[in-house]
């Protein structure tokens, strides 16, 4: 079975920087989509940064600029780099990878889930 962990959370002024990793074990990130999202207090969970089977990214528009996902395969390992956080950044942030192949805009694509590390930027 796949199994993600995240690390590197942590509360940041506003301003500050953040680099969430997410290794994998029991899956690789070779021909999946592997992305981040997160879920603000009384919010709906949203994406944050992907990237497809090719290695394309994709950027919500309000991270564009600020965060960059890359993915290390040797380790098996996912990265979320946050610059010039902002206090609307503050959430709980999710690893993800889905099935190989898969549609990386279907939500039923996405069977594995991160534990979700926490991510507060004060201002």
């Amino acid at each position: 079975q796949g199994r993600l962990v995240e690390s590197g959370g942590g509360s940041v002024q506003s301003g500050g920087s953040l680099r969430l990793s997410c290794a994998a074990s029991g899956i690789t990130y070779t021909n999946r989509c592997a992305g981040w999202f997160h879920q603000a207090p009384g919010k709906e969970r949203e994406r944050v940064a992907y990237l497809d089977h090719y290695g394309t990214t994709v950027y919500a528009d309000s991270v564009k600029g600020r965060f960059t996902i890359s993915r290390d395969n040797a380790k098996n390992t996912l990265y979320l780099q946050m610059n010039s956080l902002k206090p609307e950044d503050t959430a709980i942030y999710y690893c993800a990878a889905s099935r190989p192949f898969a549609s990386c805009s279907a939500s039923a694509s996405w069977p594995y889930w991160g534990q979700g590390t926490q991510v507060t930027v004060s201002s």
